[in-house]
């Protein structure tokens, strides 16, 4: 089929209807895995910003009086929806992304599906009322009441699971939302609000596709009242110095440069085989990703020769490779951001393993290991948000916690140890919002999701994630 038959057209979603921008300005969408143009998305303005944050502020009073039951009942409905058009959802992310079609349909998909339904029971269970005499004659009661219209802006690594991150719980606590997915992976959240407003009244929840002046339209909107973004260190300072003006709310969820612990005791054979998939799951494009490995002096030598042997049996293909582990980088930027970087290795650094975009069309790179890097060295201190990871040597325990520390983010961590008091210190001790110990990167919708420093401030899932989309009131009687 010519590509010229394949292009398809996202719209906006704006009061319950799909609507292009006002101005008719597009964007070309680009499929990662080949480098060709497969649709356009409206480039919207501050016209069609305000037109969604009018929505969703006339939608508010009538959602936030809704009861926790009939909310509860939409979230399952979506994720049932969501269910049902698993492959039309797959093959929009697919397009946007070159992910691998069956890694989402088996891992992302159905832990999506679970957050609906896990805030769909949450909304039943919001907790905070509570009531008390603590002066005579007067009671004290607690209200925990929605915010309003919540802006929320998303990231290209995993559109629709960020989305419904964010989206989940906003509507859960009785908030209205007007959505930015990335400019580069609008389409299968464009096609979440569709399945989304035959459960919903129209406004609730609206997406507005754009670049980045999109985004700034809607944080400087005079109805949001809270503004949730994924997104990288850069974009959250931007966006917390605009909020400010109006005083919004913020939640940032930001970079994460995750530290990976590994002691001598370690089961190394166990260790190499999960970091080997955990490090490169998605090409590395993950906050959480185990992306720098400190390991013990006495055991660094064989934790690299064994850990380079597996990441370069990890390869980069097309979204129905069946023997691919993961797919390219998300667009062009990105590929030349990381090339960059492995580009800008002092001299005492060295590739061990891969380093080298694939001589291919599309934005394929190489599962890649560097040794002999430094503290100090821009590979360590920034995140490289791909398939790339270091390894560095550590002579302590002291030293491994000073090291995972000594980077500006603070999202997850983990420790690789035989030894409980030896893990439960680092838990301690360690910067990070997340400490997994002897496993890495697993999720859950009831634990908290969220960094320090850096990284950002508010959690995303969890009790602590709905918590975040509301507001407190006393009343006194």
């Amino acid at each position: 089929m010519a590509d010229t038959e394949r292009l398809r057209t996202v719209l906006n979603h704006i009061g319950g209807k799909e609507v292009p921008a006002a101005s008719g300005a597009t964007l070309s969408l680009v499929d990662p895995a080949t480098g060709l143009p497969h649709g356009t998305a409206p480039r919207s303005g501050p016209e069609d910003v305000d037109a969604a944050c009018r929505a969703a502020r006339d939608a508010f009073p009538g959602w936030s009086d809704t009861t926790p039951g009939q909310r509860q009942t939409a979230l399952l409905r979506i994720a049932d929806a969501l269910e049902w058009e698993a492959y039309a959802l797959a093959s929009a992310e697919v397009a946007d992304t070159g992910k691998p079609r069956a890694l989402f349909l088996a891992d992302e998909l159905p832990a999506i599906a679970d957050v609906l339904r896990y805030f769909a029971g949450a909304a039943r269970n919001l907790p905070g009322t509570a009531a008390a005499e603590y002066t005579p004659g007067r009671t004290s009661v607690l209200r925990r009441e929605p915010v309003g219209v919540c802006a929320q802006i998303t990231p290209w690594n995993y559109p629709l699971m960020m989305a419904v991150w964010k989206i989940a719980p906003a509507l859960a606590a009785g908030n209205t939302v007007v959505l930015k997915p990335s400019d580069t992976t609008p389409s299968s959240v464009a096609l979440l609000a569709r399945l989304a407003a035959e459960h919903l009244p129209p406004g609730v929840l609206n997406v507005v596709c754009g670049d980045r002046d999109t985004g700034r339209s809607l944080v400087a909107h005079p109805h949001v009242r809270l503004v949730a973004v994924t997104g990288s260190v850069r974009a959250g300072q931007e966006i917390a110095a605009a909020a400010a003006a109006d005083l919004k709310r913020l939640h940032l969820e930001l970079g994460g440069n995750a530290p990976v612990l590994v002691h001598e005791d370690a089961d190394l054979d166990d260790a190499v085989e999960q970091l080997s998939s955990l490090s490169f799951y998605n090409a590395g494009q993950d906050c959480t990703a185990a992306s720098r490995i400190l390991v013990h002096h006495r055991i660094h030598d064989a934790f690299v020769d064994a850990f380079a042997d597996r990441a370069a049996r990890r390869l980069p293909g097309a979204p129905d490779d069946a023997h691919a582990d993961f797919g390219p980088l998300a667009n062009a930027a990105q590929l030349d951001s990381v090339q960059g970087m492995l580009g800008r290795l002092p001299d005492h650094a060295k590739v061990v393993t891969g380093g080298a975009a694939l001589a291919r069309p599309g934005y394929f790179h190489q599962a890649t290991v560097v040794a002999g890097v430094r503290q100090k060295d821009e590979i360590v201190q920034s995140e490289v948000f791909g398939p790339v990871v270091t390894v560095q040597p550590f002579t302590d325990e002291s030293e491994a916690l000073h090291m995972a520390n000594d980077v500006p983010q603070g999202l997850a961590a983990s420790v690789w140890t035989r030894d409980h008091d030896r893990a439960m210190r680092a838990s301690r001790a360690l910067h990070t919002g997340i400490v997994w110990v002897n496993t890495h990167g697993t999720t859950v919708s009831e634990m908290p999701h969220g960094g320090v420093r850096h990284s950002g401030y508010g959690s995303d899932l969890s009790l602590a994630g709905l918590l975040d989309y509301t507001q407190v009131k006393h009343v006194m009687l």
